[in-house]
């Protein structure tokens, strides 16, 4: 494999595309236009992840215009076969940022296509908040790439300001918005508190559920951006009128790692905010949620990363605990349980104001922040990638 810095799909040879691979191609198209949402659901959920990991384990699919005489030329399935080929590239690589710049343009041309049309198809509803939880990644991930100038020789800083609209912070903020508003899914959601969505698990029998689905999940993508930032009041205004605390209501339950992002950056939102009851209220109602259905997941690509976050989330917990010891007294006899269990001795000392296991809990709990700006070009070493983790750090270890 060629190095992760400089590894560019481009260099690869797609001169014989696996005959499997082009079924899958055929297949996935034919599904699509026939609105098959079981088919297509099987096909992304399992067929997709076998095949990446046969043939494609350490490198990625074949370019669209390998496989686009497959299916027509379809516009669409081409963009839609794109964002499933940049997703599968940047976890198995470093992508190249010609790789990062061409992604980013087939977001936006996606998205644009779904916001100027009456777009008449249908996409499991996963599919959809996996889109919109990739765009967000890639995003943050372009931010911390762009923050390493220091690593980074002159001709890839003078590429980089070339570069300056891809990514860009307003740009994502709009795109988000703009599904939001042409969804109507706050409407429906002042109208009925997700009540709708809910019952029919997020698709309404002859209604495309592609547009308003991405409205619902752009809702919590706001909240993560904001809080990415550290503009944690308007993260938590953007989520209106989804209520994480009526969960009769929320759809995202069932999808767990849609849920799990919204409590853990609602939850983060709050404990930046000083608001520790509400703080204590998400994290006890996700580590309750993660509790009851991470054995489901156990062979899910996703189980390490949840995981993952249910640790980091128990490190908020510690903290939450630590500033306010009356929210022990609500949450689940388990969870409580397991937060002993996970820092026992250390709570008594954070009680007592250690600042290093504070500093500690902080470093391992919080999100990967990102600057709102971009750096400053003609002075790369004036600041490193870690300067907006510091600025919340020290916000936080102030209050």
């Amino acid at each position: 494999m060629a190095s992760f810095r400089d590894y560019d799909p481009y260099d690869r040879d797609y001169s014989s595309v696996p005959d499997i691979v082009k079924q899958f191609v055929v297949y996935l198209y034919r599904h699509i236009r026939e609105r098959n949402i079981p088919e297509i659901e099987s096909m992304y959920e399992v067929s997709f992840p076998k095949l990446s990991e046969r043939h494609f384990k350490q490198g990625p699919w074949p370019q669209v215009t390998a496989i686009q005489d497959l299916v027509d030329n379809d516009h669409v399935f081409c963009l839609l076969y794109k964002e499933l080929y940049f997703r599968h590239l940047y976890a198995k690589t470093q992508p190249s940022l010609r790789a990062r710049c061409e992604s980013w343009d087939n977001y936006c041309d996606l998205f644009g296509v779904i916001l100027g049309r009456n777009v008449n198809m249908m996409l499991p509803n996963n599919w959809l908040w996996n889109m919109i939880d990739e765009f967000l990644y890639q995003f943050q991930s372009f931010q911390q790439y762009r923050a390493k100038l220091s690593s980074k020789t002159p001709e890839e800083i003078e590429t980089l300001q070339e570069c300056e609209q891809v990514w860009n912070i307003v740009d994502v903020l709009n795109i988000l918005q703009a599904l939001v508003d042409k969804s109507g899914i706050v409407a429906e959601l002042e109208r009925d508190g997700g009540a709708e969505v809910l019952a029919c698990e997020g698709y309404v029998p002859n209604q495309s559920n592609v547009l308003r689905m991405l409205g619902y999940f752009s809702l919590i993508g706001q909240l993560r951006v904001h809080c990415l930032i550290g503009d944690y009041h308007t993260g938590l205004q953007s989520l209106y009128p989804l209520n994480v605390f009526d969960k009769s209501g929320l759809y995202t339950a069932l999808i767990a790692s849609c849920h799990i992002s919204l409590f853990y950056y609602a939850g983060f939102a709050f404990l930046m905010l000083q608001r520790y009851t509400d703080a204590g209220r998400c994290l006890n109602s996700i580590l309750s949620y993660i509790h009851r259905v991470k054995q489901l997941h156990a062979r899910n690509a996703a189980y390490d990363q949840i995981l993952k976050k249910n640790e980091q989330m128990y490190a908020l917990l510690a903290l939450v605990v630590a500033l306010c010891p009356a929210v022990q007294s609500s949450l689940e006899e388990h969870v409580l349980s397991s937060l002993k269990d996970k820092f026992g001795e250390k709570l008594q000392r954070m009680s007592r104001g250690d600042e290093g296991l504070f500093d500690e809990a902080f470093g391992y709990g919080c999100p990967k922040f990102i600057a709102a700006a971009p750096p400053a070009y003609d002075n790369p070493s004036a600041a490193g990638p870690q300067e907006a983790y510091l600025r919340q750090r020290n916000l936080f270890l102030r209050q």
